[in-house]
This record gives structure tokens, C-alpha cells and sequence, in this order.
């Protein structure tokens, strides 16, 4: 299935946490916490100013961005776990 966000919302696949702490301790699954970084699958055509005009959106495809804890609404598409959310919720791209 294909999905295309609409206006400004951005699609993001969550990367996957780390599973030992920088001592080597293992972490189990049900003490880890989701991570709050992730690629940008795909990104709407943006929104419109107040002129009208379409704005576009700073991020891409490829991006790997950080965005807030609980941001987002958790969806299921094709089996993967993403995140739909709004462009002002991701508090930036990761270089």
C-alpha cells in the first residue's frame, strides 16, 4: 500500500533503541524506552500562506530527524509501526 500524507503532516519510522547502556548492561524489552529519533518516510505537499501560495515543508524523505516523546499518532501500515505527525512537532534534523 502507498500512503501520502496530506498538508503538512510528515510520515516517521522510529529507529530502533539502543539494547545494552553504555556499561554492557542488556536492556529487556518492557524497560526500554521508545526513541525519540527517526527517518522521515514521506512528507505532505506543505500548506498554504496567507497569500495563498503552497508552502513546502523543510524536511524530505531520508531525513533523520528528533522529535518529542509524545508526539505523533501511532499507526500501522503494511506491518511497519510509524508515526504520523505534523511538521512542528519534529524539533529538528539530525546531520
Amino acid at each position: 500500500m502507498k500512503f501520502r500524507p496530506l498538508h503538512d503532516r510528515v510520515l516517521v519510522k522510529r529507529l530502533d533503541a539502543e539494547e545494552k547502556t553504555a556499561g554492557g548492561i542488556i536492556i529487556p524489552d518492557t524497560a526500554k524506552e521508545k526513541p525519540m529519533q527517526g527517518e522521515v518516510v514521506a512528507v505532505g505537499s506543505g500548506t498554504r500562506g496567507d497569500d495563498g501560495k503552497l508552502v513546502a515543508l523543510d524536511v524530505k524523505a531520508g531525513d533523520r530527524v528528533l522529535f518529542g516523546k509524545w508526539s505523533g499518532t501511532e499507526v500501522k501500515i503494511d506491518g511497519d509501526e510509524l508515526l504520523i505527525m505534523k511538521e512542528s512537532d519534529i524539533l529538528g534534523i539530525l546531520a
